[in-house]
Formats: C-alpha cells, structure tokens, sequence
C-alpha cells in the first residue's frame, strides 16, 4: 500500500501547465514596454477625446500627428540602431541642424536638390562614422564620442551661417507642401520618407543578418565575437545610419519649416532618446523593436499636441515625459531583472 501510494504522489503533485497568458509573457516578456506604449497611446486618444468633448481623434488631428513629427520618427529610427547596441547618440539633433543649414546655403546658391540632398546624407554620416570610429577603435565611451559630434555638428553649422536661411527650391518644398488625400485623411512626402524609413529599419533589424548581429552585440558583446560575427563592422554601421538618419531629419525640418536654422534641435537627441525609451528599447541593449521607437514618437507629438490645445505652459510636457520615463525604465529594470532570474 505504501509503495502504491507513493507512486501515485507524483502523479498527484504534477506541475500544472502553464496558462495561455503566462506562456506568452515568458516568450514576449520583451514586447511588454512596447505594448506598454501602445496602451498609453490608446489612453491618451480616449482621455483627449473625453476632455475636448470629441473634438480630438479626428483625420485632420491624426495626419498632423505624422506630419508634425516625421524628422523625430526618422531620428529615432536611427537612435534605435545605435542603442540596441548598447550605445547612445547625442549629435542627432546637432546634425540636423548642420545638415538642414548645409543643404539650405547649397540650395540657395543655386545647386541642384539632385546633389544638395545627398550631400546632406552624406554629411550625416560622416560624423556617425567618426563616432563609430572613436567608440570601435579608440576605446572612447559612447556618451563622450557621441557628445564630440553633438558640438562638431553645431559649430559647423554656426560656421554654414550663424542666421536663418530660406529655402525656395521648388523640389523640397514639395516634400511637405503636397497633400496626398485619403477622404479626409492625407499624407505629406515628408510623412511617407518618415513611414519608409521605418519599414526598411524594421525590415533590416528582423529579417537580415546585419540586424540579428545589432541585436547580439547589445545582448552580449563578447559572445557576439566568439560567435564569429563582425562586431567591430557593426557598431561603426550602427553609428552611420543614425547619423545619416539625422541627415534625413535635416531634410524634412528644412521642408517643414521651409528654412534651415543653426540652432535647430537644441535638445532634440533627448526627445529622440526618450522616444525610442518610452517604444520599449532597453537602455542597456539588445532589446527592443523600431516599431516601437515608431509608438513612442506618437506618444510623445500626442502628449505635446493635447498640452497645445489646452493652453498650458510647455514645461508640463517636460514633467509627463520625465515621468514616462520613470516608469517605463523601472518596467525595463523589472523585464531585466526578471530574464536574468530565470537563468
């Protein structure tokens, strides 16, 4: 009887399977910030619906959205790349101000849109290369290589020209003067780059071997090298593309505002910081997905657009960003902590 019953216990004791939710969170438990995010966003359309008595989620209100924001969209794209590697980029917003006043002086002195746009890219990825280089090979913090391009980008744009410059090429001004309809929709050139850019990132980071690399490198550089994989390569390219991102942004600012402007995007790496941070990508690497960076840009042009229609001070955006980030990092410090208990 006795040994009857004590091959029936484990029987009896057998773990329970796990339910349909847990199973999920253990294998998504990454994608938890990004719908976070997206949960945020829903709430904050519902709450701005609410409070303006419908007069909030209407087409004209969501196109704006994308148009007002697309330069930021293309900056973060770029940021994702550099912090799923575990780095930072502190020039973006100091190399679109350089790239937007660089492409304005050649387009007023009569040079082609054919050429001016590419220089401006290359421009851009010019100074992400020569972080990549001083973080790859020089052994230099990414904080402090990537604070060297923030100045070099906005003392060559003081040397560009320390005023304002018009713009009045045709070709660029299209970018953001053209409205494509969709009933009471539109999309702006400017809104499709924007859009674009996304896709192929998202394209580049989940379905290519460049990407998987990105993703290794921030989980674990040095298993990264001992698997074989061109780390080194990489991290440089990393830095390229959000420099050349920051290229891109300088284009559409400079369509947007129809004018390139030395002192554009003081402080804009911070807001492309706290996008991509609020979309789920984790500070210190190797998780998180350009989709998301996409959510937090929304989250953060709808947080500043309902503050705009009710009037309040600019420093209240500051405060609910501030405090985005608070939480958000404090769920990316629990997701952490949490893998690395189960190992």
């Amino acid at each position: 009887m006795a040994a009857t019953t004590m091959a029936r216990a484990p029987r009896g004791t057998a773990e329970r399977k796990p339910s349909a939710v847990q199973t999920f969170l253990s294998r998504h438990g990454g994608m938890m910030p990004t719908f976070a995010a997206a949960l945020i966003l829903v709430l904050l359309f519902i709450g701005a619906e609410a409070f303006l008595r419908g007069d909030f989620i209407t087409p004209r209100n969501i196109s704006a959205l994308l148009l007002d924001n697309a330069y930021l969209l293309v900056l973060a794209v770029g940021m994702t790349f550099v912090i799923l590697t575990g780095g930072i980029d502190l020039s973006v917003g100091s190399v679109m101000a350089f790239t937007g006043i660089l492409g304005a002086k050649m387009l007023g002195a009569g040079v082609p849109a054919l050429v001016a746009v590419p220089v401006m890219l290359l421009g851009g990825a010019a100074i992400g290369l020569m972080i990549g280089i001083l973080v790859q090979y020089f052994g230099v913090q990414p904080f402090i290589a990537s604070l060297a391009g923030l100045f070099l980008g906005r003392g060559l744009a003081y040397i560009v020209s320390l005023s304002s410059i018009k713009v009045e090429n045709d070709a660029v001004l299209w970018l953001q003067s053209t409205r494509i309809k969709l009933g009471d929709w539109y999309l702006t050139p400017t809104g499709i780059i924007a859009l674009a850019t996304v896709a192929i990132a998202a394209f580049v980071l989940h379905l290519t071997r460049f990407g998987r690399t990105i993703y290794a490198i921030g989980g674990n550089e040095q298993s990264a090298r001992l698997m074989g994989l061109k780390v080194g390569r990489t991290k440089i390219a990393a830095y390229v593309i959000s420099g050349s991102c920051a290229g891109l942004a300088g284009l559409i600012l400079t369509a947007y505002s129809g004018a390139g402007y030395p002192r554009n995007g003081i402080g804009t790496e911070l807001d492309a910081i706290s996008a991509v941070v609020i979309g789920g990508t984790l500070l210190t690497g190797g998780r998180g997905y350009v989709v998301g960076s996409m959510i937090g840009v929304f989250v953060y042009g709808t947080i500043k657009t309902i503050i705009n229609y009710m009037g309040a001070e600019q420093s209240w955006m500051q405060i609910i960003v501030g405090a985005l980030l608070l939480l958000f990092i404090v769920v990316q410090r629990a997701i952490v902590a949490r893998s690395e208990g189960r190992r």
